[in-house]
């Protein structure tokens, strides 16, 4: 006879919340039903080997029944079944699968769930009207079958059951077309193999069900249609075997599979931790980048895993931000499947799973550049960015972490260097690290600046990308090393002598420097000698602060902070033709130094790769000088 028994208040609440609040992916109840099926039997297994009570099972399994007609799904396995009173104490109450502080996230309805935590067996009436469960354990002599529809009561009554284990019915919930539920999907073959390859693809025991097959024999024209039991999950995870019986192609099959690309992996990480820390990681860097990789819908992070269980399909903080190409998984026996997003995310033990996966990909990347450099540069063109924007982010918070990984081509060099290694390679009395900004290396070995940089013999670094600028600006300095603008550096590069000649000759010229200022105060903050410019007549520089190529950068900003400009200086080569010119225009007609002065500032503007700010104005301009010019000569 069957016997009526209330659930407890809190279990009440849970089911209420399960069935109408929580889970947005009910998909996961054959996760949950399959993880305490693998459970019961590793239970059985364990106490087989030290218990007499407890026969041992040469074929342990999980096997998944559907029927169609009566609209119910079977999950049953051979594992240490329950007796009467773990009945009870199991489903009839939250045992394990709620905390306290778990339960009044849920009564807060906080439903930002993770689709996938296990609150185990309740998860069953998210999808199913009614539950059975039919369980016969080797402590009792008899078996029970235990019945709910999820509100208020359960019952429990003695059945008939020759084996140790568990059967669990879901009476699957009628097809909701007005809400778009739709329950009759987890009858079809092809949906429980997608869920059990996408969930429980790893459990070690083997999931099993009849599945429809065709054959085509000789004397028919159609096929025959047969039934066949069949393994439908992998059992061993991959990064669960020794790294030393595993494949390089095994490896790049499983990554090509398992994230969707098309091309091997650049690099694969493969490690296993043991101790206050256990967990196993299967990283991957991919050739390329994804074509939505610097879009708002790139979602970085890692696959999760608690004992071969996915419990999320990409967990952020697993990776940082400055690695977030890396694609991968992370499995580990510390985590519990009983856990909220929320929780999930303050964590103690993944933090420091994190900590370490940060370490190793940094690990990594520094033994790929160190001793396969031709590949370190492959991931460095695809991915640089992303270091040098992890730079820069933050307030430079991670920029210790990074800075040996950016590389750099120079003016000396198509090959990529290293911080260190420019360093290690400048003069002794070489006081800073030079560098100079434009779109590629000949538009910047064609600037002007170039020439004291050349006399001097040192090197720069090219910065060709527009997040190098930010970047420099947080780093500021590298082994002590300041960082310094071609642009900003007159002082350094050149000798004592000439600047003393520069004073002198601005002192000489200083009306005529003063007349062009002043044509140019709308424009300039200063016009002044220039001591570093060998061959070219004239050269647009900045001063202290926002350089010209940031503030181009800034100018593009949707939302571009006003004010915010560079302070320009205009440079004339007092040893140009050009200057002995302008010396005679202003001598001969001071009027015409504000057309000659417009003329120099865009012919500044057209050397730094900047458009003319009127290019009309400047044409005829040209023209006009041109012709008056001539007449001057003819005269």
């Amino acid at each position: 006879m069957a016997k009526t028994k209330q659930f407890k208040t809190q279990s009440k609440k849970l089911l209420d919340l399960m069935v109408n609040a929580i889970y947005t992916h009910k998909e996961i109840f054959l996760r949950e039903l399959i993880s305490n099926a693998s459970d019961a039997i590793d239970k059985r297994h364990h106490l087989s080997l030290t218990d007499e009570k407890v026969p041992g099972v040469e074929d342990y399994e999980i096997f998944i029944e559907r029927d169609k007609n009566n609209r119910s799904l079977t999950v049953k396995d051979n594992g240490i079944g329950m007796t009467e009173k773990e009945l009870v104490s199991e489903l009839g109450t939250i045992a394990e699968s709620g905390s306290k502080t778990f339960f009044e996230k849920l009564e807060k309805k906080d439903l930002d769930i993770i689709g996938q935590f296990g609150v185990g067996f309740y998860s069953a009436f998210m999808v199913a009207q009614e539950v059975v469960v039919r369980t016969r354990s080797p402590y009792d002599e008899k078996a029970y079958e235990w019945k709910s529809a999820g509100k208020a009561t359960y019952t429990i009554a003695e059945t008939e059951k020759e084996d140790i284990g568990t059967e669990i019915t879901l009476h699957l919930r009628e097809d909701d077309e007005e809400n778009e539920e739709n329950y009759s999907e987890y009858l079809e073959e092809n949906t429980i193999r997608s869920l059990i390859k996408k969930y429980s693809d790893y459990i070690r025991h083997p999931i099993r069900m009849e599945v429809e097959k065709e054959k085509q024999e000789d004397d028919k024209e159609e096929p025959t249609t047969y039934t066949e039991t069949e393994t439908l999950n992998s059992m061993i995870p991959i990064w669960k075997r020794q790294k030393s019986e595993i494949e390089k192609k095994e490896l790049d099959d499983f990554y090509k599979r398992e994230f969707n690309d098309f091309e091997d992996p650049l690099h694969t990480v493969h490690t296993s931790v043991e101790g206050l820390l256990t967990y196993t990681a299967l990283l991957f860097i991919p050739k390329k980048p994804p074509f939505d990789f610097y879009s708002e819908k790139y979602e970085k992070g890692l696959k999760l895993y608690s004992k071969g269980v996915m419990i999320e399909e990409k967990n952020e903080p697993l990776v940082p931000d400055h690695f977030r190409f890396v694609k991968g998984l992370v499995d580990s026996a510390d985590l519990s499947l009983n856990i909220s997003r929320e929780m999930l995310q303050h964590d103690r033990q993944l933090k420091r799973i994190a900590s370490h996966i940060e370490k190793k990909i940094k690990s990594e990347l520094e033994k790929l550049q160190k001793n396969d450099r031709e590949k370190y540069v492959e991931f460095f063109e695809a991915y640089g960015s992303i270091l040098k924007y992890g730079i820069y982010d933050k307030f430079g918070a991670e920029k210790d972490k990074l800075k040996d990984l950016v590389m750099f081509k120079t003016t000396k060099s198509d090959d990529y260097i290293t911080l260190a290694e420019y360093i290690e390679r400048k003069p002794d009395e070489q006081k800073a690290i030079y560098y100079a900004t434009g779109k590629d290396k000949a538009s910047i070995l064609a600037q002007p600046q170039m020439d004291a940089l050349k006399k001097k013999g040192y090197e720069a670094l090219l910065f060709t990308e527009e997040i190098d600028e930010f970047m420099v600006q947080v780093l500021a300095e590298y082994d002590s090393v300041p960082f310094k603008s071609l642009k900003q550096a007159e002082s350094d590069l050149v000798d004592e002598d000439r600047k003393k000649d520069i004073e002198q000759k601005e002192k000489d010229h200083g009306k005529l420097l003063k007349a062009l200022k002043k044509a140019l105060s709308d424009k300039v903050d200063d016009v002044r000698l220039s001591g570093r410019l060998q061959e070219a007549p004239v050269c647009l520089v900045t001063g202290e602060g926002l350089s010209l190529e940031m503030e181009r950068i800034l100018e593009k900003l949707p939302d571009k902070p006003e004010g915010v400009k560079a302070q320009r200086i205009l440079e004339l080569n007092p040893d140009h033709e050009l200057f002995a010119a302008l010396q005679k225009v202003h001598a001969k007609d001071k009027k015409r130094v504000n057309d000659y002065a417009s003329l120099l500032y865009n012919q500044a503007l057209l050397i730094e790769g900047r458009s003319i700010e009127d290019p009309k104005t400047f044409s005829d301009l040209m023209v006009r000088l041109m012709v008056e010019a001539s007449k001057d000569e003819a005269g």
